[in-house]
């Protein structure tokens, strides 16, 4: 059964006038959405987290569980927040970050980037920040799993 002409552009209209309105909603969110998805596809590297660290203009934070840093060790300049407590720490007063953490609690406009062990947990911590409005917010995917291969290896070498 061929179909009539005016039936099948009323049809090409209809799918037409549907990739358009889906095209608008894509255009009208990317402003909104800018800032969220860029830090959400935002991986660091080891090389970026070490120029990062050495700059001292971001916060590193290291979400595994206390006793895993003292087992395995932690990247210099880490501070530990285990993940089950990263929404809470956001969302504290500077005075109670301070006692609890020892450090100065980050603003919304601050650079943080989250670790653990190989990236799993620091992406559900980033986005726990990012969903608080800490939209500078990063993740190192590699881990300390990758940075130890990196230190380790570096030291044996002499570099």
């Amino acid at each position: 059964m061929a179909l009539s002409g005016p039936l099948l552009g009323g049809a090409r209209r209809a799918v037409l006038r549907s990739a358009e309105a889906a095209l608008w909603g894509l255009k009208s969110i990317k402003g909104s959405c800018h800032n969220f998805c860029t830090a959400i596809f935002k991986d660091v590297t080891y090389k970026e987290l070490k120029n990062l660290l050495n700059s001292k203009k971001i916060m590193l934070i290291d979400v595994r569980e206390t006793w895993e840093i003292v087992k395995y060790g932690k990247i210099p300049g880490s501070v530990n927040i285990p993940l089950g407590e990263v929404g809470e720490a956001l969302q504290m007063s500077p005075k109670d970050f301070k006692e609890k953490y020892n450090e100065v609690k980050p603003s919304k406009s601050d650079s943080l980037v989250f670790s653990c062990l190989a990236g799993v947990r620091s992406k559900k911590a980033l986005d726990t920040a990012i969903s608080l409005g800490f939209n500078s917010a990063q993740h190192y995917a590699g881990g300390w799993n990758e940075w130890a291969t990196y230190e380790f290896s570096e030291k044996k070498h002499g570099n």
